[in-house]
C-alpha cells in the first residue's frame, strides 16, 4: 500500500489512446510506459478505481489497472498465438469436466449444475467436450481445441489477457466463455467454479470470515476480468458476437 498522493483523477485522449491523469501527472506502467488504453469506457473504469482509493492506495483491489498494466507491459513476452494456446490448454483440466463418483450427492450436484453449461458450450461452438471421473480427465478431441483456438483468435491481445485472467480465476475455459458470452452471470460462474467447496461448506460448515472473503474476492476479480474483456473488444466484434447468439 502507498499513501494517496493525488487529489483529482481525470482522463484525456492522446495519440495512442486514452490516458489517466493523477492531478497533473500522467499514469505510468510498472515498466515506466505511458499508461494508455484503447477505449474511453475502459479509461473511465480505470480512473474510477484510482478515484475510489482513500487515504492509501490498495493496489490489490485495482484489478482493471493491473490488467491494463499486463496488457501494456506484457511481462511474460507472449504473442497472440501463445496466449490462445495457453487458454485452450485449460480444457484439459477444466473444472466442469472433472467429476466424482463419491459421495453420490456431490456427483448428482455436479451433473445437475455442470452438465447444462457443458451442453450449452457444445451447442454454441458445435464441439464435443464431455466429462470424466478418471483422474486423467476427459479426452478432449483435437477438433474441439482447434475450434476454440479459432474463436479466441477473433479477440484482440488486450481482450485475450482478460480472458486468460478469468480462466485462471475460475479454472475453467468453459465457464469463462459462458460468462463472456453472457450465458451465465458472474455470481453463477463463481458458484459453479466452487461447487465442490460450497458442497463441503454446507456439509461441514465454514471458517467464520475466510469463506466470505475468498468468495467476494473471486467475484471481484472475475467481474473485473469480464468487464475488461468487454471494454477491450472492438464494438463491431462485440456486436457481431451478440448477433450470432
Amino acid at each position: 500500500e502507498r499513501k494517496r498522493f493525488y487529489q483529482n483523477v481525470s482522463i484525456s485522449q492522446g495519440e495512442g489512446g486514452f490516458e489517466i491523469n493523477l492531478d497533473h501527472r500522467k499514469l505510468k506502467t510498472p515498466q515506466a510506459k505511458l499508461f494508455t488504453v484503447p477505449s474511453e469506457a475502459l479509461a473511465i473504469a480505470v480512473a474510477t478505481e484510482w478515484d475510489s482509493q482513500k487515504d492509501t492506495i490498495k493496489f490489490y483491489t485495482m484489478h482493471l489497472t493491473t490488467l491494463c498494466n499486463t496488457a501494456l507491459d506484457n511481462p511474460t513476452q507472449r504473442n497472440k498465438t501463445q496466449l490462445i494456446r495457453a487458454a485452450v490448454k485449460f480444457l484439459e483440466t477444466d473444472t466442469v469436466c472433472y467429476r466424482v463418483e463419491e459421495p453420490p450427492a456431490l456427483a448428482e450436484l455436479q451433473k445437475n449444475e455442470w452438465d447444462p453449461v457443458v451442453a450449452w458450450a457444445e451447442k454454441r461452438y458445435d464441439v464435443t467436450i464431455g466429462s470424466s471421473t478418471s483422474i486423467l480427465g476427459p479426452n478432449i478431441p483435437a477438433s474441439t481445441k482447434e475450434t476454440f483456438v479459432s474463436h479466441l483468435a477473433s479477440y484482440n491481445m488486450w481482450a485475450l489477457q482478460g480472458i486468460e485472467f478469468i480462466i485462471t480465476q475460475l479454472k475453467s475455459l468453459i465457464l469463462s466463455m459462458s460468462l463472456i458470452d453472457r450465458h451465465i452471470t458472474v455470481e453463477k460462474a463463481v458458484l459453479l467454479s466452487r461447487l465442490e467447496e460450497e458442497y463441503q461448506i454446507r456439509r461441514w460448515g465454514n471458517v467464520e470470515w475466510a469463506h466470505d472473503y475468498d468468495l467476494c474476492e473471486l467475484r471481484a476479480r472475475t467481474a473485473a476480468g469480464t468487464l475488461f474483456v468487454h471494454l477491450c473488444s472492438e464494438s463491431s466484434t462485440v456486436k457481431h458476437k451478440l448477433l450470432q447468439d
